[in-house]
């Protein structure tokens, strides 16, 4: 992955989305993680809303939702939000990945903010999946096939965990945890600009 990015002189440029799951009732909490670390800009499905609490983002975030899509756009030339936001981005996390998104993604479908900037992501940028879905949704063999979708776009997944779901079930599914998303983004940023500054690939 060619990560050409001015990693001395600047913060890295961290984009989150979140879709429709309980889950997304943690992306405060994950913004807030990354926000001490990077510049973050925030997407948030239309079904995410049900879940995100939007008052305790924090304040240097900017949470963007489709109903910005086209509301600054007036004419040709004017700008586009899904390209400016891939554009800005030097990375994108969908924490949580909804299974419904997931399925949307790995079948080429952009019919909101957020897929939007999925179907026009540059891959040569690292882009970061983190599920949360029911266990039997989780081992539905249509997530198989999904999953391999994303892996062949150069997709990274930081897998779910087991324990008792929102739904009252116990089982695989869970979204990980913000830490271990954090620290798993970070960690793999790092280890990229270091390569990038020993000339390494």
């Amino acid at each position: 992955m060619n990560m050409e990015v001015d990693t001395v002189t600047r913060k890295p440029r961290i984009l989150l989305a979140a879709s429709g799951s309980v889950a997304s009732i943690k992306f405060s909490n994950l913004c807030h993680c990354f926000s001490e670390w990077a510049e973050v800009k925030a997407v948030a499905s239309k079904s995410s809303l049900n879940f995100v609490d939007k008052p305790s983002l924090p304040q240097n975030v900017t949470l963007y939702t489709d109903e910005d899509e086209w509301s600054s756009w007036n004419k040709i030339g004017d700008p586009v939000l899904h390209i400016e936001l891939r554009r800005w981005a030097d990375v994108m996390i969908i924490a949580p990945l909804s299974v419904n998104t997931l399925a949307k993604i790995a079948g080429g479908l952009c019919d909101n903010l957020l897929t939007c900037i999925v179907r026009a992501w540059d891959y040569s940028k690292p882009l970061f999946v983190a599920p949360a879905m029911n266990t039997l949704m989780w081992n539905n063999p249509f997530t198989e096939r999904h999953l391999v979708l994303l892996d062949e776009l150069g997709i990274t997944l930081i897998p779910p965990i087991k324990k008792k779901l929102a739904c009252g079930d116990y089982g695989n599914g869970a979204m990980a945890e913000p830490s271990l998303i954090y620290s798993t983004v970070r960690l793999f940023w790092e280890s990229q600009a270091r390569k990038q500054r020993d000339g390494t690939s």
